[in-house]
């Protein structure tokens, strides 16, 4: 199969060949049909699963209704800056097959903007729901004023948007995280931007007790309408490989810590913020942990790099048959279920 042929391609060529096929090959495949349990309400869009794709796989917009077509309720692209970078020097992005997860070091690598936003000129409202994914650029003077920029070009085009300030791969974007500069972000944003959709901030997931916290209180108090926990980590526990290669380690190993974090901010938010989990899913029974922890929705990515586009309805399956079992007639009644 050519799935299984791409292991013999470095990464990021693999990686660059699978868009390239899914842009001559839209809607390669034929949805299969949901088991009604597992829809779901997302911001006022009913969606077929709560499954969806995270920011890095589709970083400029280009296969957004193609990758849509394998059984995700919903996807995010990005993530998208205000001009178009490079990113970080090759290579950038390693594959831990024994431990099943992935080093990258990408850097917010993308076309920019504007090639960004005429991609998705074409998609029709309906076709599927999608988000957009934003951080600053790497040589950025003001950072604050490019998140402020970016929604004011992006504002109306998707589903809704995400402030990316935690990928450990531009630097110090994770400062973001710190209660001062992100106050100052979020007020920012809140005090000039006209919201047309909602707006989700992703976080780190290694962050303190005391960070949590402020998070959780901010985003209340400048009502932000969720967030996405987590990205990746830079922890090389549970890693056989690459520990002492530079970058975000996601897939498998993530899982764990992606997954407590993601109860602490349920529980410190008392389950008034939308949380998507993000972070080491592969199967029914990690999403399914995701969403009694709290989540609302799920999403994956590391795990299409190992099992294939077949993985997602083989995801949405087993969930619909958990939720049977715990007598759940809808994915939204298991959700935080094990937080409260």
């Amino acid at each position: 199969m050519l799935y299984y042929l791409l292991f013999l391609l470095p990464p990021e060529v693999a990686h660059s060949l699978v868009i390239m096929i899914l842009r001559k090959l839209p809607a390669y495949t034929k949805p299969i049909e949901l088991p009604e349990s597992l829809s779901t309400n997302f911001f006022g869009n009913k969606i077929k699963s709560p499954i969806g794709l995270a920011a890095g796989f589709d970083k400029n917009a280009e296969i957004i209704q193609s990758i849509s077509a394998t059984g995700f309720g919903f996807i995010e692209a990005g993530t998208v800056t205000l001009n178009p970078q490079y990113g970080n020097k090759k290579p950038r992005i390693f594959r831990l097959i024994k431990d099943k997860g992935i080093i990258n070091r990408l850097g917010f690598n993308n076309k920019g903007i504007d090639y960004f936003l005429e991609q998705i000129s074409n998609i029709k409202s309906g076709d599927c729901v999608f988000g957009i994914n934003i951080g600053r650029n790497s040589e950025s003077r003001n950072q604050i004023d490019d998140y402020i920029n970016l929604i004011k070009k992006v504002r109306g085009k998707s589903n809704y948007i995400v402030l990316n300030i935690s990928s450990p791969n531009t630097h110090n974007l994770r400062k973001l995280h710190n209660k001062q500069e992100l106050s100052q972000l979020l007020t920012e944003i809140h005090g000039s931007i006209d919201k047309t959709e909602p707006i989700m901030l992703k976080i780190s997931p290694d962050i303190n007790q005391q960070t949590k916290e402020d998070i959780a209180e901010l985003v209340i108090e400048c009502k932000i309408d969720g967030l996405i926990v987590s990205n990746t980590t830079t922890s090389r526990e549970n890693v056989n490989s690459y520990q002492n290669e530079p970058g975000g380690l996601s897939g498998k190993p993530l899982f764990k810590l992606s997954t407590e974090l993601l109860r602490d901010m349920y529980k410190l938010t008392s389950g008034k913020i939308f949380l998507i989990g993000c972070g080491g899913v592969s199967s029914g029974t990690t999403a399914y942990e995701k969403i009694k922890a709290g989540a609302s929705l799920v999403q994956l990515y590391t795990a299409l790099i190992y099992h294939g586009p077949k993985i997602v309805n083989k995801i949405n399956l087993e969930l619909a048959e958990l939720i049977s079992r715990d007598g759940f007639t809808n994915i939204s009644e298991a959700i935080g279920c094990e937080a409260r």
